[in-house]
């Protein structure tokens, strides 16, 4: 048999894999739907299931691999290159094992941080820039999230910043998070200054009596901030998630700095800075690359 009958072979072989796939969500879909219980969180799940298996076929047959001949070498390959379809693909590999198209493969969670939920790198990164140049977004909604990917630090807490904490010299522009000031990127600075100059909010009240407590995000209640919900909601519309963002910058933060500076800079406690560094060097595509390595 040639290459490319083989190839032919292997692809139809993968497509009829993905056609089943489809069809049992589909099933699944109208039985929900039927009984009024199928959301729209439901919907964009499914879809991103559907979505992750796609690329897992589509990687097997670049690579010249039947599913059916799918080792657990080949999925912690596939894991350790795309660790942010984790949880995706697990759907995916359960389905397929149950119905025995492939053998009985483990998608390993070898840390408690796993389940909490975490950012690849570049997706961090795309959703900083986003923060920082898209206009789209609204001016509330790209400070916070730039301050949860810069400096780790929770929306609770963010919301209950005020103006006097912002303040500018020859050096630069900073922002006191807890009891030392950060530096700032300047276009970040630029957006806390406009946010101060004019500060978005519906409270009438406010706008005609002022309020003695300046808060960066004030909210609706005259001297109260922002809500703490609807601001996570609203990061999340535009497609800005908090705790999986925050998790990273963490570990990105207590990996490039010790954990006592980043708990004196970022306003946590010594001990959480710690177990985040604990927990960054369990990182868990190392886990696997050695995995894989012993197993080569």
């Amino acid at each position: 048999m040639s290459a490319r009958t083989c190839g032919f072979v292997r692809a139809s072989s993968n497509a009829s894999a993905f056609s089943r796939t489809s069809t049992s969500h589909r099933r699944v879909w109208s039985t929900k739907n039927s009984r009024g219980r199928y959301t729209a969180l439901a919907v964009d799940g499914d879809i991103r299931d559907i979505k992750a298996a796609i690329d897992f076929m589509s990687w097997l047959d670049t690579r010249e691999i039947d599913l059916q001949d799918t080792t657990q070498s080949d999925l912690d390959r596939w894991l350790v290159d795309h660790s942010s379809l984790h949880r995706t693909d697990v759907s995916f590999v359960q389905w397929a094992v149950a119905r025995r198209i492939i053998g009985k493969l483990a998608i390993s969670r070898p840390s408690k941080r796993s389940s909490s939920g975490f950012l690849d790198e570049q997706d961090l990164q795309e959703q900083l820039r986003r923060c920082l140049n898209d206009d789209t977004i609204p001016r509330e909604a790209r400070i916070i999230g730039a301050l949860v990917r810069l400096y780790a630090v929770p929306v609770s807490r963010i919301v209950e910043l005020t103006t006097d904490r912002f303040h500018r010299d020859d050096n630069g522009a900073y922002l006191t998070l807890d009891r030392h000031p950060v530096l700032l990127p300047p276009k970040l600075a630029l957006l806390i200054e406009e946010q101060i100059a004019q500060p978005v909010t519906d409270s009438r009240m406010r706008q005609q009596f002022g309020n003695e407590i300046s808060y960066l995000f004030p909210g609706k209640a005259p001297g109260r901030p922002r809500n703490v919900v609807g601001t996570r909601n609203l990061l999340n519309q535009f497609g800005l998630p908090v705790l999986s963002a925050r998790n990273t910058a963490m570990i990105e933060a207590v990996t490039s700095l010790p954990p006592i500076v980043v708990a004196d800079l970022f306003g946590i406690h010594p001990n959480t800075a710690q177990r985040w560094a604990n927990y960054a060097k369990d990182d868990w595509s190392a886990y696997l690359a050695a995995r894989m390595a012993t197993t080569e």
